[in-house]
């Protein structure tokens, strides 16, 4: 992954409320992993935002991006060098036996 906010400047504030059940947990889970609060609500929530976002199976498209999402699939394929030497590879499991 590139710079990932993760590993940016954080410059903007959420506010939430838990209960108290939730808090402990939180907190517990976060000193188990070995970071505050703060930095495990954050990776526990773009973990999950990232994982939502790649599940969509659905996108709508106004005309002109549809237009684009057309002519992008209707290309040719260009040839990859670097992409057919690794498959041209045995698998990794095969290369260990």
């Amino acid at each position: 992954m590139a710079l990932s906010s993760l590993e940016q400047m954080r410059d903007r504030r959420f506010q939430l409320r838990a209960t108290a059940t939730e808090e402990a947990i939180i907190k517990t889970a976060a000193s188990r992993q070995g970071v505050n609060v703060t930095d495990f609500i954050i990776r526990s929530a773009y973990e999950k935002a990232e994982k939502t976002l790649s599940d969509q199976t659905r996108f709508m498209l106004d005309g002109p991006q549809w237009k684009a999402f057309m002519a992008a699939l209707d290309r040719p394929a260009r040839d990859k060098p670097r992409l057919r030497r690794l498959f041209a590879e045995p698998h990794v499991a095969k290369r260990r036996a």
